[in-house]
Formats: structure tokens, sequence, C-alpha cells
């Protein structure tokens, strides 16, 4: 894909410059090396500064299906999938359009996280819960593109889920081949499982562990599959216990997790989506969930 703007020649992959594959670390960790289970960590943070994870693989190939036209895409109001996409916006130079869930008034002045939406030229488009909810219908999203002046951009879903992006995550599979037994990773739409779980290769098994609760996320992340596959791939499974209560929802006891993993380990834990897949993974092990020898690969992904 060519970039935008006026680097000719350039291509996105040029400017974005990403860390791929991304790192695969082993961390010595008691609470599993007494179940005779070992923990190594896929660093995709470490992609790229500012589309990390699961951002870069989901978005760089909604990206190149643009072709330079704005991207329209949705979120809560702490979304990192707006974030990433604003970023991306700005680094190619093409414009992007962020439909926010929430009233206007309700989320000024703005948080940190919308602030920098708009610093990376993001244009904002707040609508109410009612709204967004129904904002995959087509006469629904129509309007919403129209409101935001954006009636000819190319429409990213909320979390950058669908086809293209689960086909960009299968590469995150392909690169644990023969490395784990078990790939675990946390789960807001299904895509990146999705993709995950058909990249690996035979004897491998991918474990979401969703951050919502409603266990709408085995229907989701098979729906993902089909389209971007044609059918179900991989070996994959949910474990619906460790949302805290849902999107956003954190207490006590996951902070103190979340700051014991980091002392551990020296590494910082973002508590909307990792802390969550850590601490179950703690409690699966706790449990005896796998056999001796088992590598269990946790994705970080923010």
């Amino acid at each position: 894909m060519r970039a935008t703007g006026d680097n000719d020649g350039v291509t996105s992959a040029d400017i974005l410059s990403p860390r791929l594959p991304s790192p695969l670390e082993e961390v010595a960790d008691d609470r599993f090396a007494r179940q005779g289970v070992r923990l190594l960590l896929k660093r995709d943070d470490l992609i790229h500064p500012e589309l990390i994870g699961n951002k870069w693989r989901k978005l760089v190939p909604n990206i190149e299906a643009a072709a330079g036209r704005p991207v329209l895409t949705f979120g809560g109001a702490y979304s990192n999938h707006l974030r990433a996409t604003a970023a991306a916006g700005r680094l190619l130079g093409f414009p992007t359009v962020g439909v926010v869930r929430g009233e206007e008034l309700a989320a000024r002045p703005l948080n940190p996280s919308l602030a920098r939406c708009t610093a990376d030229g993001m244009r904002l488009h707040f609508v109410d819960r009612s709204t967004y909810r129904r904002k995959t219908e087509p006469e629904v999203l129509a309007a919403l593109a129209r409101a935001a002046g954006a009636e000819h951009a190319y429409v990213v879903p909320e979390g950058g889920s669908n086809a293209a992006a689960v086909r960009g995550c299968r590469a995150l599979g392909e690169e644990l081949r023969g490395r784990a037994d078990l790939v675990a990773i946390a789960c807001g739409t299904g895509g990146t499982l999705a993709g995950l779980a058909a990249g690996l290769g035979a004897g491998q098994r991918a474990l979401g562990v969703p951050v919502l609760r409603g266990g709408f996320l085995a229907g989701e992340a098979e729906r993902l599959q089909t389209e971007a596959f044609g059918g179900r791939r991989g070996d994959w499974s949910l474990d619906e216990r460790f949302h805290f209560g849902g999107y956003a929802r954190t207490a006590p006891g996951l902070d103190d997790f979340a700051r014991d993993f980091e002392d551990r380990h020296g590494m910082a834990v973002e508590r909307l989506y990792v802390a969550k897949l850590l601490y179950g993974l703690v409690e699966l092990a706790t449990e005896g969930a796998w056999e001796r020898g088992t590598r269990v690969a946790a994705v970080i992904t923010a």
C-alpha cells in the first residue's frame, strides 16, 4: 500500500515500521512453575509505539482496503481502537472520523483518550447509546455517515473486527506455530481470536478471555471466521469468568494483581484487557487446568 500525502513512492509499512514478528519471552513465575507449566509472553505491545498489538494487525489490512479514503469507525469514550485509528491517520495522512458512544455533553471535557484522538486529527461525532446500538443497520449507518460528513468514507466496525482484520490476525497464530501449546488472548470483539486460532498449527489451542460480559463472543468469533475463511478454523474456546463486571470495569483485587505482576516481571500491565487475561491464566494454573509441561503463551495486546 502506498502512503497518502506527499510521501510519493513510500509505502505505509515504510512509515509505520512495525516490529514483526513480535518478541516471545519466557518468564519465570512460581504460580505456573508449581504446576509444571511454562509461561511465555507474546509481546504484541511492542509492534509499534502507537498502533500496538492487535490494533496493528487489524487496522493495516483495512487501511489498505480504504486506499486513501477517509476512514470512519466506532468506539466508546476510552476506545484503544479509536486512538489507534487516529494515530494511523496522522502517520499516513488520511482523514479519520470517530463515532463515539454517548452524548457529547457528557464527554466534555474530553478524557485523555479522546483528546489524543482529536490531537491526531480525528473528527469526533457523538451519538446517543440507543442509536449507537443500531449502528450496523444500513439506514442508521448511512445517516451517521451523513451527519459526520463522511458519506464516502471507508467504514471499519467497532474494535476493527471484520473479515480483513481477521485475515490480518492470522499472522499472529502463524508466528506462534510450534512455540506454545496454548495461546491465550483477551477478547473484546472476537476478531483477534478468530484470526489467531486460524493461524495456529496442528495440536495448538487458542483460549479467549472476554473482557465483556454477555456470552455473545463465541457466536461472533465463529461468524467472523466464516466471513474470513468460509467456516470455523482452529481449536479455540472461551472462558467467560474473568471480565470483572464488564468492559472498563475493574476491581481493587485486579489492580493489586496487576501491580504485583508488574513488580514480578518489570513490565506495565494494561488494566482493561491484559490484566484480566493474566489474572485468568493465574487462576487457571492454580486450578490445575493444564498438564505438566504445557507451554502457555499470553498475547500482550496493549
